[in-house]
């Protein structure tokens, strides 16, 4: 039986389902899925063992590249060719252990070409921030020139981003059509498990290729009896797999069939093969979470605590040493911004207006003021597009998020965070948090200038109740899944996508 048609009829007659007992479906020679997978050595493992490896030797050639070029350019030979040699290879080392910490060589993860640009992105950049660190303290920068380190950097990053965008455009179609090939299996399922072909579509896509499969009727699950009254097939699913070399057994099985699961494991142990049980519908939507050891137990954390004291210093960190090189940077916008809005229109060069941040504690944001009202109360109303409210002036500040540069202050002061979900006006606060599940839990951060939920395109006015519930949505995965590696990877992504997107007026 192919994957395809797995939970769907019983393969063995065509007499009618009651008075059929179901057996093993019967495969000669590879199915029409098999059929069409790659040759046997295309594996995932490889796949992604080959990416990385890739990944190095482009990262070493463009640093030895963009050093023989540059000085060859400028001073007509080469020198210390080795030194640059040896500091390529750490840069290609490091990134490849980061990215490997990320997840980055996963299948599915060298599929997903806007991860696969973010993590190239953050990590590239982290990587020459430390090292460049490293050498200034250690006072062996001088041994690079600024124009290597530049062209290492950018001709380095742009070559990894193609190669990523090629490798992930490979892959995705590898996935679809399903090259790989990982494994001849057989399958042993509870007749009719209608969660079973959804798993196994997505083990078929990495190349599982099902040659048998025994399926079982609930009836014959209710007996103390089972191994007795599937004995005859269950031999003959041995027999095959001895013969024509499976490398792993699937149970698709409701979990709470303790002693079906048992049984067959126990009957299984006479193979040396792998044995894999698949979640089943109840249990699968809890192993998306994070795992953690309660003693010698473990538990699916479904919500995490707050941070620690030690996330949230190092997150401290970050805000007070980040908030004031841009208030440095930004300082001369900030004043010119500030002597428009002034001559513009009437009224505060800022505008403040009551939050609710960690714990869901009010605090006073600051903003460039960009209407010609101050609303602060029960009923605001938010800004849409070509809201009379807004000044000419305003138009620019919002579009640009200029308007936001103040909560600088706010992060200073220890209100806010440089990322985090953003602060709704104390009143649509009240409003939601009664309609929209969990909304409460954006509390449990601080609130931020910019967030997860802002890169990936909610941002501005939230026309609909699904727009709310999506932004929330994000906010809730930053928070369960925060790292000071993804605010770093947000704060990059505000810069490239945030600033002047056409959801802000």
């Amino acid at each position: 039986m192919t994957i395809a048609s797995f939970s769907s009829r019983p393969v063995a007659d065509s007499q009618p389902v009651a008075d059929q007992e179901p057996a093993i479906a019967i495969s000669n020679g590879p199915t029409a899925d098999a059929a069409r997978l790659g040759p046997s050595w295309l594996r995932p493992a490889l796949v992604e063992r080959l990416t990385m490896i890739t990944d190095g030797i482009l990262i070493v050639v463009c640093g030895i590249g963009c050093a023989v070029i540059y000085h060859l350019y400028t001073q007509s030979f080469l020198v210390k060719a080795d030194v640059h040699a040896a500091a390529s290879l750490l840069v290609a080392i490091n990134y490849g252990l980061l990215v490997t910490v990320q997840h980055g060589y996963r299948l599915n993860s060298i599929a997903n070409l806007p991860r696969q640009w973010r993590i190239t992105l953050t990590t590239w950049t982290g990587v020459f921030a430390a090292l460049l660190t490293i050498a200034f303290t250690m006072k062996v920068s001088d041994e690079f020139s600024r124009g290597t380190t530049i062209s290492f950097y950018l001709v380095g990053l742009a070559v990894l981003l193609v190669w990523k965008a090629a490798a992930s455009r490979w892959t995705a179609r590898a996935l679809r059509t399903g090259a790989f090939a990982n494994g001849r299996v057989v399958i042993i399922a509870e007749f009719g498990l209608p969660a079973s072909s959804a798993a196994m579509m997505e083990l078929r896509q990495h190349g599982y290729r099902v040659m048998r499969t025994l399926e079982i009727r609930a009836s014959e699950f209710a007996s103390p009896l089972l191994m007795s009254q599937i004995g005859p097939r269950f031999e003959e699913l041995i027999g095959y797999a001895r013969e024509n070399q499976i490398e792993h057994v699937f149970l698709l099985l409701n979990w709470n069939r303790q002693h079906a699961i048992d049984s067959i494991l126990d009957a299984l142990k006479i193979l040396p093969i792998p044995v894999h049980l698949v979640p089943d519908a109840n249990v699968s939507r809890f192993l998306r979470y994070p795992v953690v050891n309660a003693g010698s137990a473990w538990t699916a954390e479904l919500r995490r605590a707050p941070l620690s004291w030690t996330e949230r210093a190092s997150k401290r960190m970050l805000d007070l040493v980040g908030g004031s090189l841009a208030l440095i940077i930004f300082a001369p916008t900030m004043v010119l911004a500030a002597i428009l809005i002034k001559i513009s229109s009437h009224g505060p060069v800022f505008f403040r207006q009551t939050r609710n941040g960690f714990g869901g504690r009010a605090f006073r944001i600051y903003k460039f003021r960009t209407m010609r009202v101050l609303e602060d109360g029960p009923a605001i109303v938010q800004a849409t597009k070509n809201d009379p409210r807004v000044t000419w002036i305003g138009k620019w500040l919002r579009k640009t998020s200029i308007d936001e540069l103040p909560q600088l202050f706010n992060v200073l002061n220890g209100d806010m965070s440089l990322v985090g979900p953003r602060p709704h006006a104390a009143a649509h606060n009240s409003e939601y948090e009664q309609i929209i599940g969990h909304y409460a839990f954006r509390h449990h951060v601080k609130p931020g200038i910019t967030g997860w939920a802002q890169v990936n395109g909610y941002r501005g006015e939230t026309r609909t109740l699904e727009l709310m519930e999506k932004r929330v949505e994000y906010d809730l995965w930053y928070i369960n899944n925060w790292t000071l590696l993804l605010d770093f990877s947000i704060l990059l992504r505000t810069m490239l996508v945030a600033f002047g997107q056409r959801s802000a007026y």
